[in-house]
């Protein structure tokens, strides 16, 4: 998407918005694919199997510090 500059606020809100192709869905599901990204990670309470004793012990710990 090129650059485009105005000399005034009018000769801004005069110009067309530029869009890309398609319905816009694509753009969709980057931002919410971008949003996913962005927000905090919240684990379900809940039954949590675990491989090790120290794979349970190490966890509150991790999930505090994401």
């Amino acid at each position: 998407m090129a650059v485009e500059k105005y000399r005034s606020a009018e000769e801004m809100n005069a110009a067309p918005v530029r869009t890309g192709r398609g319905d816009g869905f694509d753009r969709f599901i980057r931002h919410c694919a971008r949003l996913r990204l962005l927000a905090p990670k919240k684990y379900a309470r809940g039954v949590v199997k675990f491989k090790s004793f120290e794979e349970a012990q190490a966890t509150p710990a991790r999930i505090s510090e994401d």
